[in-house]
């Protein structure tokens, strides 16, 4: 609310400057207030309704502002971040990270185990089929190394968060932890790792293309810590690529493509963390 405040007391006392400096005073004493006061006492009243009218308009045009807003641009001396609402799938000419579990699952179907038909993944390999030796090619390709240790689930070969294997315009992540039952975890600590992981692999693989993400870990991956909401975890991927040292060299910039919710709000970046 403070903030709030604050720039519609910008904005309205930008507009006052403009017309106390084109408006002639005698225009604020021709209309007199039903009161008995001196002519000088008017104008000097007449310039605050003035002003406490223009704030009104400012605070209405602002809200407004608020409400139908599409997106938002974060901007650093080496960088910027625009964070809008849209369908990461239906970018074009973008580097688009897909994120996949740490096993680079393919089968998309109902089991725990399987991709989530709804999920983008599952969209992206519903209109991009690729099958498990397919998958495997393009690992080998991209020479990614396996972790030592293996998943959780079935003992499967597993790769390590944040890792990315460059597929056209896509660049599919490994990301998700798998449990017994092959569900996607992930904890907080997993979570930071695979970011910090993830902007020293896009750095490699974004070819001179801005790059789209979503909010990671806010669909079907189940987050251990339950704070984590798709604001919050907007808000430490934001905290996370301003802080790294790997970073997509302007003019080219790192869009995170948000889906509109009830509980999500681009009004309410920052406020989490």
């Amino acid at each position: 609310m403070c903030k709030y405040l604050k720039i519609c007391s910008a904005w309205a006392l930008s507009a006052i400057t403009i017309i106390f400096t084109f408006i002639p005073e005698k225009c604020f004493s021709q209309y007199k207030l039903p009161i008995n006061v001196s002519e000088e006492v008017h104008i000097i009243l007449n310039r605050i309704l003035t002003y406490i009218i223009v704030f009104v308009i400012s605070a209405v045009l602002y809200q407004w502002y608020l409400q139908t807003r599409k997106e938002v641009t974060i901007k650093g001396k080496n960088y910027r971040i625009q964070i809008e609402y849209g369908d990461l799938l239906q970018k074009h000419d973008y580097k688009k990270v897909i994120s996949f579990d740490e096993c680079f699952t393919t089968s998309v179907g109902p089991a725990p185990s399987d991709v989530n038909a709804d999920s983008i993944c599952g969209q992206f390999l519903q209109s991009h089929p690729i099958s498990t030796q397919e998958m495997q090619l393009l690992i080998d390709k991209a020479h990614l190394k396996p972790m030592r240790s293996k998943s959780k689930y079935q003992s499967k070969t597993r790769y390590e968060s944040g890792k990315l294997v460059p597929y056209n315009d896509f660049l599919l992540m490994s990301f998700a932890k798998l449990n017994e039952n092959g569900r996607g975890e992930m904890n907080h600590d997993d979570f930071i790792d695979c970011l910090s992981l993830l902007w020293k692999e896009i750095d490699t693989h974004y070819g001179q293309k801005n790059v789209c993400i979503s909010i990671l870990g806010s669909g079907v991956t189940y987050m251990g810590d339950e704070s984590l909401s798709q604001q919050k975890l907007l808000d430490i991927i934001i905290a996370s690529y301003k802080l790294s040292a790997h970073k997509i060299k302007l003019p080219y910039q790192l869009f995170i493509i948000c889906k509109e919710s009830d509980d999500f709000s681009l009004n309410k970046i920052g406020e989490s963390i």
